[in-house]
């Protein structure tokens, strides 16, 4: 059986979100402890809670949603690149501990390194490393931070960078235990139309 490396936190209700959006909250309707004959249970949360991928209709106006989204970008091989940086710095091409090899790729670098504890001084892509990455023939970009653009920005640079060059993003994963490589991606996003996002189960199996 392939080795499976989850790179997703644990959805709890500790768990950070933006400021401002919806929290996770599981709500429980029947208990078999309470003596019910079955456990059932529903959640309310941000469709953008943990580890989550962005619909184009996130950023740009009638942009597709997510569940209309090809799954093909978040399945297939993957490269996890050390990034050398410091928190609140935009990525440049020239911060990648390495060249990229694979059409997805995910970014480590460890400014963020607990997602029960917000914070707003964590890296993100500037739009030339996206254009960099589209360039060498990447679909997906990854990052282990809340968001691909700084957390002031309201232009959101870095997503239409995305948007311009038709590519996919993940956001919020762990990846402090992996090491850099190549891998296979599965990080399937839920089939919600018309959706802003959805929360994935991402794992990496390593190549």
């Amino acid at each position: 059986m392939a080795q499976l490396i989850d790179i997703s936190p644990a959805l709890t209700e500790d768990l950070a979100v933006w400021p401002g959006d919806v929290p996770y909250r599981r709500y429980t309707s029947s208990c078999i402890d309470a003596g019910d004959h079955l456990e059932l249970s529903s959640i309310r949360t941000t469709v953008h809670v943990g580890a989550h991928a962005d619909a184009p209709s996130h950023y740009v106006k009638g942009g597709q949603g997510i569940g209309e989204r090809s799954l093909e970008y978040y399945y297939g091989p993957c490269q996890v690149l050390q990034v050398n940086t410091v928190p609140g710095r935009r990525i440049f091409p020239g911060d990648l501990d390495g060249t990229i090899q694979a059409p997805r790729l995910l970014l480590k670098t460890g400014t963020y390194p607990d997602p029960r504890r917000f914070h707003e001084d964590f890296s993100s892509l500037s739009p030339e490393l996206v254009r960099h990455a589209h360039d060498a023939g990447v679909i997906l970009i990854g990052i282990d931070t809340p968001s691909v653009d700084p957390f002031s920005d309201k232009m959101l640079e870095s997503h239409q960078a995305l948007a311009r060059h038709d590519m996919a993003n993940l956001e919020g994963l762990v990846l402090e235990a992996v090491k850099p490589g190549h891998y296979t991606l599965i990080a399937l996003p839920l089939r919600i139309p018309d959706a802003d996002a959805s929360p994935v189960r991402a794992v990496l199996i390593p190549a």
